[in-house]
């Protein structure tokens, strides 16, 4: 009988306590021997499953000691599990779902507003454009730091306020600027110049530039062709010849990128221009410039459209340089755009971008000026550098955009139209007195909040041609360009 009912013991289904209790080291010794791998993974996922269930009861809060781990219930699921049940397989662990206490902590990341001067920024988001509002352009040399040098401060504050404007002139003028912070770089004792260069002196010039305006495809282009050139940098390489490397490198690049580049577009573009052609462009490209006064010095009579709109009034600029040339222009805002196409036979339009999928983008308007030519047959021509293509895929200009000071948008005219409707505003209790300067902050956000987009996209199915160093070829044809302008 004695062996009998030791046996019987012996062959207990694992569900069921013994009659004599071991201790619990023992027990979970012998459960291991006796289980096989299929009911360890089993026994594992039940113990995950309860202290999910009393970490969800216990109000979200993550249990880990092993005080709370005994207050589950108190059969054989709930127990500890072994060494082997919790080097279970990976694979059936990334399957799981994220624990209750990490989505708790990616929404309060996600809710964190703004401090300061951001979160009244940020007041100012609105309904679908709500992402595109970032942190306020900078217009003063306030709380800048120390490690930026002054000819990237001057060139900052010159891009906040416009007078550098236009793709290429930024380019430009980024890479002349990088051009005298190498010049009075000094590699620090014990620090190798490819690593100090790029993370402790580029990296907070860069900054001040974005805080002073986004940086746009062709400067990113450039800046990471730099910081490409840097890293390579061997260095047994002495810093004087490494200095002289990278400032022969910037003089080349803006010298075949930008300089030959632009040179080589406006001759074949200029071809493009016949006999008693009416050429129409929108708002102001330094290439589309070239072009035309090229077009007229080699004799070809045609006549010239320039489209403009606010706040930049860019157009107004180009038409008087032509005008000055000798060039017949004729200048409208973009509300006579339907108008003033109808003359049209060909439009040039210039390019901050030209985007993967075929798409330009350019300065806010260009769109409507590119549809308009498509509906009465118009040919589109792009002329754009190859410095300007990007990887990028946009199919509208709402998921990304740079977005300007709203109160860009009043000129000294409209401002004194606003200053007699200051008893309609909706603040009664406001005593400040009305003038020009008080205009613009008191319309803003009550009743109207306005947005001002920088570009636009403009579909590569109203883009005949693009025109670039490379020569002339469809929009299709730009993310080729792209892959063999970056391994050169």
């Amino acid at each position: 009988m004695d062996t009998q009912s030791s046996s019987a013991t012996a062959k207990t289904p694992t569900g069921t306590v013994p009659n004599e209790p071991k201790p619990p080291s023992q027990q979970a010794q012998g459960e291991n021997q006796k289980l096989s791998g299929a009911e360890l993974k089993k026994r594992a996922k039940a113990e995950k499953a309860a202290r999910r269930a009393q970490q969800q009861a216990a109000g979200g809060k993550d249990i880990k000691s092993p005080k709370e781990s005994k207050q589950a219930p108190k059969d054989r699921d709930s127990k500890p599990a072994s060494k082997e049940s919790k080097q279970g397989p990976k694979d059936s662990e990334k399957s799981k779902p994220m624990p209750v206490r990490r989505r708790q902590s990616l929404s309060i990341a996600s809710t964190k507003e703004p401090k300061g001067e951001v979160k009244q920024y940020a007041k100012q988001a609105f309904g679908l454009f709500g992402h595109l509002s970032g942190v306020p352009r900078n217009h003063s040399l306030v709380g800048v730091s120390k490690e930026v040098h002054p000819a990237v401060l001057a060139l900052g504050l010159q891009y906040s306020s416009y007078v550098i404007c236009g793709s290429t002139a930024r380019c430009v003028s980024m890479l002349l600027a990088f051009k005298s912070v190498i010049e009075s770089y000094t590699t620090p004792s014990g620090t190798a110049l490819a690593r100090n260069l790029v993370s402790h002196v580029l990296s907070p010039n860069i900054e001040f530039l974005k805080s002073c305006r986004a940086i746009s495809i062709s400067q990113g282009n450039a800046i990471r062709w730099l910081k490409d050139l840097i890293v390579k940098i061997d260095p047994s390489v002495s810093e004087s010849e490494a200095k002289s490397h990278l400032l022969n490198s910037i003089d080349n690049f803006i010298l075949q990128r930008i300089t030959a580049a632009d040179e080589l577009i406006s001759l074949n573009a200029s071809q493009k221009i016949q006999a008693g052609d009416v050429i129409l462009t929108y708002a102001s490209s330094s290439i589309v410039q070239t072009t035309l006064i090229k077009a007229h010095k080699a004799g070809t009579p045609f006549r010239v459209v320039v489209v403009d709109s606010k706040p930049l009034y860019e157009g107004k600029r180009l038409a008087k340089t032509l005008a000055k040339h000798g060039l017949q222009v004729s200048y409208g805002l973009i509300s006579s755009a339907s108008h003033a196409i109808k003359d049209a036979t060909k439009v040039f339009l210039g390019a901050s971008a030209m985007l993967s999928n075929g798409r330009l983008y350019s300065r806010v308007g260009t769109a409507i000026i590119a549809m308009l030519a498509d509906e009465r047959n118009i040919p589109v021509i792009v002329l754009c550098e190859s410095v300007k293509f990007t990887e990028r895929v946009a199919l509208d200009s709402i998921v990304g955009n740079e977005v300007a000071p709203s109160e860009e948008l009043l000129s000294e005219a409209e401002r004194d139209v606003l200053v007699p409707l200051k008893p309609l505003n909706r603040d009664p209790s406001s005593d400040i007195a009305a003038d020009k300067s008080d205009a613009r902050t008191w319309w803003m956000g009550e009743p109207l909040q306005m947005l001002n987009l920088m570009y636009d996209v403009t579909p590569s199915d109203y883009i005949k041609l693009v025109i670039t160093e490379n020569g002339s070829l469809p929009s299709s044809s730009v993310p080729v360009v792209h892959r063999i302008s970056t391994n050169i």
